[in-house]
């Protein structure tokens, strides 16, 4: 059965040959070139997951993106070893028998494959309300999909033949169907001779089906203007004759090795041979005759054959997820796209009306979902038969909010902002005309701090949910209450609570609400400086910044914080501190920031900060090693470059694409032995040069216990040039003296291939913020005893008395703190208004408050099993608790009802 031709697409070119290695992953073999055996798809190599536990599926909103696409956001709740997890996803369900809005697939920069571009960077470019990142793709090969694809009609690529990869596609007439398709063509000579068509803008890889080891092998391919590349493919080990086409008519037939640095035309395609392919073109062929191409897709599971024209769109992915709103088995292995991970997928609806978008979130707010929840969150939304995207690192939705321009991410990636580019996407795009003004929105953010302005916008939709223009209005706007104050367009946090802000235009007005975010919203504060030098006339800048307990960091006005100093007197002006004067005897001072009784904290002592290591007069050895033979690299301390040019810097090279598991590049100080941290450190800096690898960056110590320290520089190198990062050692339990054994870069298993395998780091100017050398190492020692329900006890066998005794609630012992104080150094204080009790020792302040199990340790909110309480006008609280996170040790004899208390 013979189709009408496809060939008015794009343009692209040819490949030398080269050795190939295969390499499998996700169950697909793929060919790669010798020089890089590492894995080149783009998948995740962790283990499958089980079924799916009990789940729950609840909406948490829906609104328009135009007409006839929704975009729902909800909460799925499972549980997992026993915990309760969450995740968040989106969906955006299209009307497929809405004439106003289509699906479509979008590719590359300007339509081309071997081209990379983000989700968002497509969307903006082709005009998407809504889009999702798309199939796989071989990392290490041309940029072009794995599966088949057509866009807007046009057959742009076809299936590779592997074996259990689904695609999903919408005919002309708005039906949907998911299905595992396999290509069909041939190529007719004016003789009547005709030679198989192996495929369409493919790249090189290993077919499943075939005799053939390799895909390019004795075959002939089509490549169109939709190939940017000269090279057809990149890799295929295999020297072509090249067969250029314009209107059907053979133009020019190349020698062995191809059209070397051309295109294909827009009007035309060129044709790829080798071996029998290119006997068949020497046998058959000639310039000036004309040629004719006809193909199908051949369905693998249903029967039918389909005509590529009489698709609108068609997209791949990997393995079926849901057929017949069951969970079905895998098509494929899906042991490397397993685990908990951002994921997405394409599905419909049973009576084939809807389309589903699913994106599942992995980030801050949401723990990823295994496939097997996927499969049961999406049946749980409505799904009948869907099919699984590429996900990881690489899931990505843009989409655009009501009364908006332009599609913006609809929610951090695995890597935050950060947007991986890939080969193609699906697009949601309006076809509806211009309507009548429907409504107003106000556009601005759902949550502010106390004392920050912020600005909002009044935005139109029409009829169709699209976007108009309403700049000419003059709305007025007001606050349901004082928890915020209105000025024109800004409004201004006052205090915590929730109101709802109105903009009136004439007849027409909107409303939002705004939440003014309180101590309890709040996960963490963080201060720019967490230490400064004690001394008069020291600054320092403290900028605060406010982390929600949704994951958002928030910039604190000044006006928002009430500032206490301990051991000095100081002020904090336009976000700097400053020292007028020492506290006689102080060795130690505190700077607490609060916002809404949150707090933070500025350490000040008179070491201040150290510069540990600058490596400009490195006296030990350097090496590079690996836990892996096939990883290979240098450490070296060498001159610095960019910001750094003038000093001397640690360099680590690596190249870890011979290897394959986890992977770790180490720069190893001192041999076995490391370097001597001698004091207690409460925070290091580091500057560190990025190779934007979205490797992990780590530091490993090894304390005077003998206990390994893992530190966490960067959980993703997502930067390039020299960056200064900041880490807290407060809460590592490390015992000095310890030693800096090596930095180290982490290429992890999961996810592998969303991150270089080679590239370039630097380390330099590492700073150790050490209070103790003057203030810990000053603290009292020793030794307290305490019995329960007795008020005497001994403090360095000395023996003393309490006003109020140890008391058990529970399996807790709590006492009056000041007694522990006054042994080993430290002191709190009482806020009856807050009901807060402070308490500071060394490097460390602590909040806790009565009643909440929630307490604030140096700006970071934790969560414990029990909470202070007030007896006879006396608050006590948990010992053991607060005892250890000031760094006590706490021994409990079950016998004799007995505490020992030791530093």
């Amino acid at each position: 059965m013979k189709w009408n031709q496809r060939q008015n697409e794009r343009r692209q070119g040819l490949y030398s040959g080269k050795k190939w290695m295969v390499v499998s992953l996700a169950g697909l073999l793929f060919v790669a070139p010798v020089v890089g055996s590492g894995i080149p798809l783009n998948g995740y190599s962790i283990s499958s997951v089980a079924s799916a536990a009990a789940s729950t599926v609840t909406k948490i909103s829906e609104e328009p993106v135009t007409a006839g696409a929704n975009l729902i956001k909800y909460k799925f709740t499972t549980t997992r070893s026993g915990k309760k997890v969450t995740a968040l996803a989106d969906v955006v369900r299209v009307d497929l028998k809405n004439p106003n809005v289509k699906l479509d697939v979008m590719n590359g920069k300007n339509g081309q494959f071997t081209t990379k571009q983000s989700t968002g960077g497509m969307a903006k470019e082709t005009g998407a309300v809504v889009a999702v990142n798309g199939d796989y793709f071989n990392t290490a090969a041309d940029g072009a999909p794995i599966g088949g694809q057509v866009t807007n009609g046009q057959l742009l690529s076809t299936p590779s033949d592997i074996k259990g990869m689904y695609a999903f596609a919408v005919t002309t007439g708005g039906k949907p169907m998911i299905d595992e398709f396999s290509f069909e063509g041939a190529v007719t000579a004016e003789d009547g001779a005709s030679f198989p068509l192996a495929g369409i803008n493919k790249t090189s890889y290993n077919p499943e089906s075939s005799d053939q080891t390799y895909s390019h092998v004795d075959a002939m391919y089509i490549y169109t203007s939709a190939w940017k590349s000269t090279e057809r493919p990149k890799n295929s080990s295999t020297s072509p004759v090249e067969v250029m086409v314009e209107n059907d008519v053979i133009t020019q037939i190349s020698d062995v090795g191809g059209f070397v640095g051309m295109s294909a035309p827009q009007n035309g395609y060129i044709l790829r041979t080798h071996g029998k392919a290119a006997d068949f073109v020497k046998s058959h062929l000639a310039v000036g005759q004309k040629l004719q191409t006809s193909y199908k897709l051949n369905s693998k599971t249903m029967g039918p054959s389909v005509n590529p024209a009489d698709l609108q769109m068609m997209i791949g992915g990997h393995t079926i997820l849901v057929n017949n709103g069951k969970a079905t088995s895998y098509s494929r292995s899906v042991s490397s796209i397993g685990g908990y991970r951002a994921r997405t997928a394409l599905g419909y609806s049973k009576d084939e009306r809807y389309a589903y978008i699913v994106a599942v979130e992995k980030n801050d707010n949401s723990s990823g979902m295994s496939l097997s929840e996927l499969q049961s969150f999406m049946i749980d939304t409505g799904v009948w038969k869907g099919m699984n995207l590429d996900g990881g690192g690489s899931t990505t939705m843009v989409s655009r909010p009501l009364g908006d321009t332009d599609a913006v991410l609809t929610f951090n990636t695995e890597y935050g902002t950060e947007q991986r580019s890939v080969v193609n996407a699906v697009g949601v795009y309006s076809e509806a005309p211009k309507g009548e003004l429907k409504g107003l929105k106000i556009s601005g953010s759902s949550a502010i701090l106390i004392g920050q302005q912020a600005t909002f916008k009044l935005k139109g939709y029409d009829s169709y949910y699209n976007p108009v223009d309403v700049s000419s209005l003059t709305p007025t706007w007001k606050s349901s209450n004082g928890n915020i104050k209105v000025s024109g367009q800004t409004v201004t946090g006052v205090s915590p609570g929730t109101a709802k802000i109105t903009a009136v235009s004439g007849q027409a007005s909107a409303t939002m609400e705004v939440k003014v975010l309180g101590a309890d919203d709040l996960s963490a504060l963080t201060v720019g400086s967490a230490t400064a030098p004690l001394k008069a006339g020291s600054t320092v800048s403290v900028p605060v910044t406010a982390t929600t307990k949704d994951g958002q960091k928030i910039d604190v006005p000044d006006s928002a914080l009430k500032w206490e100093f301990i051991g000095f007197k100081g002020s904090v002006q336009n976000g700097k501190l400053t020292v007028n004067s020492v506290d006689p005897d102080a060795k130690v001072g505190y700077a607490i920031a609060r916002y809404n009784g949150f707090s933070t904290t500025v350490v000040l002592s008179a070491a201040g900060e150290d510069v540990w290591e600058n490596f400009e007069n490195v006296s030990y050895p350097v090496k590079f090693t690996s836990n892996n033979p096939q990883v290979t690299g240098t450490a070296s301390i060498t001159q610095g470059s960019g910001d750094h040019a003038n000093s001397k810097v640690l360099q680590l090279t690596y190249d870890m694409t011979a290897g394959t598991g986890k992977m770790y590049a180490y720069a190893e100080l001192n041999g076995s032995e490391g370097k001597t941290i001698s004091a207690p450190a409460t925070s290091m800096s580091i500057d560190v040069l990025g190779d934007h690898s979205l490797n992990w960056a780590r530091a490993e110590l090894i304390d005077s216990k003998g206990n390994t320290i893992y530190l966490d520089l960067a959980k993703a190198i997502d930067w390039d040039g020299w960056k200064t990062l900041q880490i807290d050692l407060s809460d590592k339990g490390i015992a000095f003296p310890a030693k800096l054994k090596r930095l180290y870069v982490v290429n992890v298993e999961e996810g592998q291939d969303e991150r270089a395998k080679t590239g370039t780091v630097a380390f330099d100017n590492i700073k150790l913020t050490m209070p103790s050398m003057s203030s810990e190492a000053g603290l009292p020692t020793g030794k307290v005893v305490m019995s329960v329900g007795q008020k005497s006890f001994t403090a360095d066998d000395k023996k003393k008395t309490m006003d109020t005794a140890p008391v058990v609630k529970g399996s807790s012992t709590y006492i009056p703190i000041k007694y522990v104080l006054d042994t080993f150094g430290g002191r709190a204080s009482w806020d009856a208004a807050n009901q807060r009790i402070t308490v500071v020792r060394g490097g460390k302040v602590m909040d806790l408050k009565v009643g909440s199990k929630d307490f604030i340790l140096n700006g970071k909110r934790k969560g414990a099993d029990v909470s202070p309480f007030i007896s006879q006008n006396r608050t006590l609280v948990p010992l053991r608790l607060v005892s250890e996170q000031l760094g006590l040790n706490v021994k409990w004899e079950q016998n004799t009802k007995t505490i020992t208390i030791e530093s």
